[in-house]
């Protein structure tokens, strides 16, 4: 499975982003990563395939929403009231449980900047 994110760019504080990531097949839980630089890779959200299950990190809870489209192999990350803080590399992930363990992701896209600028 081959994953393509897209979205990313650069905002100002309190703007809205979505990202988007597309896989070449079936995939089961699908989520987010971001690194921030000078920082480890950190869990920011994911969802399980009947999007019956869906967490997210604490300093996105809120402000983050995972959706996706099974039709479509594609995973969602709708994010508002960007923060100078959620500057970093985001990465797509599928694979699965537990959702918000690194170790449960097989497939990993190429990532996607997002900056937000003040």
């Amino acid at each position: 499975v081959q994953l393509q994110a897209s979205g990313g760019g650069l905002v100002q504080a309190g703007d809205s982003l979505r990202l988007s990531c597309t896989a070449s097949g079936r995939t089961f839980s699908m989520g987010w990563f971001r690194q921030a630089p000078g920082k480890e890779r950190e869990f920011v959200a994911a969802i399980s395939r009947s999007s019956s299950n869906r967490v997210y990190a604490e300093s996105v809870r809120g402000r983050f929403t995972i959706s996706r489209d099974n039709a479509k192999n594609t995973v969602y990350l709708q994010m508002n009231s960007l923060q100078l803080e959620d500057t970093a590399v985001y990465y797509c992930v599928a694979g699965g449980v537990p959702l918000q363990r690194e170790s449960s992701y097989s497939y990993w896209g190429q990532g996607t900047l997002v900056t937000v600028s003040s």
